[in-house]
């Protein structure tokens, strides 16, 4: 195939199709896409800032906050631009790219709220052992950990992606350079790389989701055994805003890149897509802090040391 032939930029369709709603989407996203920001940047700067959340359970939130907060980044202000602009092409490397540090940052949030569920757990089943099981130097070779192989994976899938040639159709009919949109205009037999990388979602999603069910397992047997309402409260209260963002986080996930290809529909696909990159981006702070009464004592405790800086 020549080289003249091959695509060097893809245009990104997106909500094309909604043709006078797309500015009144860009507000609605623009605002969305704020929030999420400012709620994200809350936590960080709150658990940075009050020293009573220092501790291991608030440290993972703050990593996952950090990377949700440049998640969005790869994804919406590409799709803000294009929302307001004719032109809605991305040239070869560049979509390249934004797949690449979308999924390693979508497959760190994954490691993460599986580690998130064995702190849970050694902090319950195991509160003896916790200091040692969960030292600083643990927590930070967790995080690590998860950071690198959710960027090795991102790289995998989006080098079997890529390296595939592209001879034909450049219209990405989504909103952002993700695998399956992408994939499909391929001129080549894709079976091989996408078995490689449906293999890859199975040990992202899968694999974390079964650990988290286990560790939740035990978690369950022993608030069981705690004798009073209030202990028992108390404990499972501390669980519950990681098991809402786990079922919703690891659901919408599943339903895009754990399904036969048959099963691919553009349209079915961007609203999950909007689910799952903005959606549960924008709710993951509120479950997080809203629920948390501890958060919410340090937060006005950091508010008001913010507004009373010489008390």
């Amino acid at each position: 195939m020549a080289n003249s032939s091959r695509v060097t930029e893809f245009l990104l369709l997106g909500f094309s199709s909604f043709g006078e709603l797309q500015p009144v989407l860009f507000v609605l996203f623009l605002g969305l896409y704020l929030i999420i920001l400012s709620g994200n940047f809350t936590i960080i700067s709150v658990i940075r800032l009050d020293r009573s959340l220092h501790t291991p359970m608030y440290f993972f939130l703050c990593v996952l906050s950090t990377s949700e907060v440049f998640y969005t980044i790869v994804i919406l202000p590409k799709m803000l631009i294009n929302l307001l602009s004719v032109l809605r092409t991305l040239s070869f490397t560049s979509c390249a790219t934004q797949m690449f540090f979308f999924l390693g940052f979508a497959v760190t949030n994954c490691l993460l709220l599986g580690v998130m569920g064995y702190d849970r757990y050694t902090a319950i089943c195991q509160p003896l052992r916790y200091p040692v099981l969960m030292s600083w130097r643990v927590c930070a070779q967790l995080a690590a950990t998860c950071i690198v192989s959710g960027f090795l994976v991102s790289l995998v899938a989006t080098t079997l992606v890529f390296s595939l040639p592209f001879c034909g159709s450049n219209r990405v009919n989504h909103y952002f350079c993700d695998i399956s949109p992408v994939i499909r205009l391929a001129c080549a037999e894709t079976y091989i790389n996408e078995l490689v990388i449906f293999i890859c979602g199975v040990l992202v999603l899968v694999v974390p989701l079964i650990f988290i069910c286990i560790s939740y397992g035990f978690i369950v047997r022993t608030i069981l055994k705690i004798p009073s309402a209030d202990g028992k409260y108390k404990a499972f209260s501390t669980c519950a805003s990681h098991l809402i963002v786990v079922t919703v986080h690891y659901g919408c996930a599943s339903f895009i890149y754990l399904r036969p290809k048959s099963s691919y529909s553009s349209s079915q696909d961007t609203l999950i897509s909007v689910s799952y990159t903005i959606l549960i981006v924008l709710f993951n702070p509120m479950i997080n802090s809203l629920r948390n009464q501890e958060f919410k004592a340090a937060f006005r405790r950091v508010m008001g040391q913010t507004s009373y800086p010489l008390h």
